[in-house]
């Protein structure tokens, strides 16, 4: 391999430029990658293409952080400043994951650090080019890619599967579409089971034939699940508390429902508006939080809360949410979630209907709720298997819920964790 050029932080290419911007606000600063990506310069500064490839690269050092540094670890004497580090992080993950070629994954890395450090990048990048995958080799990437405080809580919850879980984690999630009533799916989509349409991972969902004319939306196959269990019938009231951005709202008003959608972020709003228009569906949008909201009054047949919540069954889409959250965040989580079932069980009629659903993967969140639901007067209306096909028979709790989890169908792509229970109002 060549000596790469001395090259400043400015002379690298545009992508990894924009990849070292989206590690240093999610480790550093802390901010949600999509956020991130958001914040990335224009298109005059930053065309598509790059900007995809920053993500792709960004997500692929999240995802693999510990296997990375446990690569690199025999290759430093002391510990590198951090922006090095993450140059470091992005040239490994080049070379072993996403099949760079060698001398354009090491010159680029190079480029991203300060001059002083151009030679110790360039040594140690030629080293992990040296070995190959064959580095990561050996490696718990399991426990290595894991946070240990998320570890620990999936042992306990769900034993020995724990490490399939983490496993699915480390691959990118397919895209799941639901389809608008009487829409024809796109070609080269797999049908699944519970009614999704599923297309590899990295398919750009703007260029199916169908989605300007509002044919389908995007919808992880497991977040499809709760609004079916509620199975709202045409004309009934319905409320979807934390709607956006609004595919169960748009589920919900396909069915023929009077759907009433609360959003308290005025941003947030504006999205889940601009996807019911696409839709073409209908759709009273309110902007108020759901745990104080009473709606004058009224009742509903049927109330869907699927609550804000920690994400981590949403990994696969999201690779920074361990590096974002952490275990203290799961107590004042699931007191919001109580509040807003509270809140959601009070906008019942008489005999209604209430799904309340969290695409977390912490029991604190999801199972741990059913004695303050149980508390409030709900009774417990069983998910039974028949209703939702081809899912794994441990996707149905003893108590009657729904837990689904990443490595469900992993010969499918796997899907998001979710918990989903399903109650009534007293008479």
């Amino acid at each position: 391999m060549t000596q790469p050029p001395r090259a400043t932080p400015s002379a690298a290419p545009p992508a990894r430029r924009a990849a070292a911007a989206l590690l240093e606000a999610v480790l550093t600063r802390h901010r949600p990658l999509d956020e991130a990506l958001e914040a990335l310069p224009g298109r005059a500064v930053l065309n598509p293409r790059d900007r995809a490839a920053a993500h792709r690269i960004a997500a692929a050092v999240l995802r693999r952080t510990g296997s990375l540094d446990a690569v690199l670890e025999p290759f430093l004497r002391r510990e590198p400043p951090e922006a090095v580090r993450q140059a470091l992080r992005i040239g490994t993950a080049e070379l072993l994951l996403l099949g760079t070629p060698p001398h354009a994954a090491v010159a680029s890395a190079v480029a991203l650090v300060p001059r002083p450090f151009a030679g110790l990048v360039n040594a140690v990048l030629r080293r992990v080019a040296e070995a190959g995958p064959a580095a990561l080799a050996g490696l718990d990437a399991e426990r290595l890619d894991t946070p240990a405080w998320l570890w620990a809580s999936w042992h306990a919850a769900y034993g020995e599967a724990v490490r399939a879980i983490a496993a699915a984690h480390r691959q990118e999630a397919p895209l799941d579409l639901t389809l608008a009533p009487g829409a024809t799916a796109p070609e080269g989509g797999e049908a699944l089971p519970t009614g999704s349409i599923r297309f590899p991972p990295g398919t750009r969902v703007t260029e199916l034939p169908g989605f300007a004319e509002g044919a389908f939306w995007v919808q992880d196959a497991a977040a499809a699940l709760p609004a079916r269990l509620l199975a709202a019938q045409p004309g009934e009231r319905v409320a979807d508390l934390c709607a956006a951005p609004g595919g169960k709202t748009a589920q919900l008003a396909a069915a023929g429902a009077r759907v009433v959608a609360v959003e308290r972020d005025p941003r947030r709003a504006a999205r889940l508006r601009e996807n019911l228009a696409r839709l073409r569906l209908a759709a009273e949008v309110v902007e108020a939080d759901a745990a104080a909201w009473d709606a004058g009054g009224a009742r509903f047949d049927a109330v869907l809360l699927d609550a804000p919540c920690t994400a981590t069954g949403t990994i696969r889409r999201h690779p920074d949410i361990p590096h974002l959250k952490r275990a203290r965040d799961l107590a004042p989580m699931a007191e919001a979630q109580r509040r807003l079932l509270e809140a959601a069980a009070r906008l019942l009629r008489p005999g209604g209907r209430l799904v309340f659903a969290v695409c977390s993967l912490q029991p604190e969140e999801g199972e741990g709720h059913l004695p303050a639901a149980e508390a409030l007067g709900l009774r417990p209306d069983p998910v039974r298997p028949e209703e939702l096909p081809g899912l794994p028979p441990e996707a149905f709790t003893p108590q009657g819920a729904l837990r689904t989890r990443p490595d469900f169908w992993a010969e499918r792509g796997g899907m998001d964790g979710f918990f989903a229970a399903r109650f009534r109002a007293p008479d």
